[in-house]
C-alpha cells in the first residue's frame, strides 16, 4: 500500500502567493488567423471555464468549478484568436519543489496549430523561473508531453499531487492517466538508493509567481 504524505505546509504560501503584473503578450505566427499566449485576467475566467465544460465529454479533463477557476485566473496562460479564448492551461504549484500543467485544453476548431505545445513550454519557463525543479502533468495522452521532453514516471513519485487531488477523486487507485515529469534547470528524474522517489530538490527561496516575459514566437 502506498504511504500518501500531505503536501509541505510551506507550499501553501506558494499555492496562494500574490501575482504580480501581466507580461506582454506572445505572438504566434503561422501564416493563419493571428493569435497570442497571454496570461489570463479574471474576465477570462468565464470562457477558460467554458473551455473546460465542452471538453469534459472526452474524458480527458477533472471538472472545475467556476469559482475554482476564477480564483485561479491569474495561473493560466490562455491562447486567444480575434481576441476569443481557444486554448489555455493553469500552472499549478503543488509544492516549493513541484509545480503541474493543469486544466490543459486547446478548441477543437483550432488543434492542429500546435497551441497546446505552446502553453506548455511557456509554462515550462514560467516554472523555471519561478526555481520549480519539476514540472508534472497527469494526461491520457503520454505521447504528446513525452515530444515535449517529459518522461512517464509512477505515480507514488508524485506524492504531492496524490494528497493534493488524488485521495479526493473518484477514480482514485482506477486512474487511467499517465504521470509525466519533466526535470527543470538541468536536474534529473534520477530515483532515491530505494528506487521509489526521483530526486526533486527544493529551491533556495520561495518567491511570487511571475509570468514568463513577453516575446515574439514565430512558428
Amino acid at each position: 500500500m502506498v504511504s500518501v504524505r500531505h503536501p509541505l505546509r510551506s507550499a501553501v504560501a506558494v499555492l496562494e502567493s500574490p501575482m504580480t503584473a501581466p507580461p506582454a503578450a506572445i505572438r504566434l505566427s503561422n501564416g493563419a488567423e493571428p493569435a497570442e499566449i497571454r496570461r489570463a485576467t479574471v474576465a477570462d475566467a468565464p470562457a477558460i471555464h467554458a473551455l473546460i465544460n465542452a471538453n469534459l465529454a472526452e474524458g480527458h479533463l477533472l471538472p472545475r468549478t467556476a469559482e475554482d477557476v476564477t480564483r485561479r485566473a491569474a495561473r493560466f496562460l490562455v491562447v486567444t484568436v480575434d481576441d476569443a479564448v481557444v486554448g489555455c492551461a493553469e500552472l499549478a504549484p503543488l509544492s516549493r519543489a513541484v509545480a503541474e500543467v493543469r486544466s490543459l485544453v486547446v478548441d477543437e476548431s483550432t488543434r492542429g496549430r500546435g497551441f497546446g505545445s505552446r502553453i506548455v513550454e511557456e509554462l515550462n519557463r514560467w516554472a523555471v523561473q519561478e526555481g520549480f525543479s519539476t514540472l508534472c502533468a497527469f494526461t491520457h495522452n503520454a505521447a504528446h508531453f513525452v515530444r515535449l521532453g517529459f518522461s512517464i514516471v509512477p505515480h507514488q513519485w508524485l506524492p504531492e499531487k496524490i494528497a493534493m487531488d488524488c485521495v479526493g477523486c473518484p477514480k482514485f487507485r482506477q486512474c487511467a492517466q499517465y504521470a509525466m515529469a519533466l526535470p527543470l534547470r538541468g536536474r534529473s528524474l534520477r530515483t532515491t538508493p530505494a528506487g521509489q522517489r526521483p530526486y526533486l530538490a527544493m529551491p533556495d527561496s520561495v518567491a511570487p509567481i511571475v509570468p514568463p516575459q513577453g516575446r515574439t514566437i514565430a512558428s
